[in-house]
């Protein structure tokens, strides 16, 4: 391989890590997106519903 055989083939496999690195990114960006509309919408309707248990229920009892 002559050395810009070389140089190319390094800069594709820095090109592919590079893509890999923005896909994954890209993904967790989607991801926490998706997180952050279900808790937007599960907050509006579960402020309407009562709630099932108070804060006495919740307490532990320690020995």
């Amino acid at each position: 391989m002559t050395g810009i055989e070389a140089d190319v083939g390094e800069i594709k496999e820095s090109i592919r890590v590079l893509t890999e690195k923005i896909d994954d990114l890209l993904h967790e960006r989607e991801t926490l997106a998706m997180m952050k509309l279900s808790r937007r919408s599960l907050s509006a309707s579960l402020s309407e519903e009562p709630d099932l248990h108070t804060v006495r229920d919740a307490r532990a009892v320690y020995r």
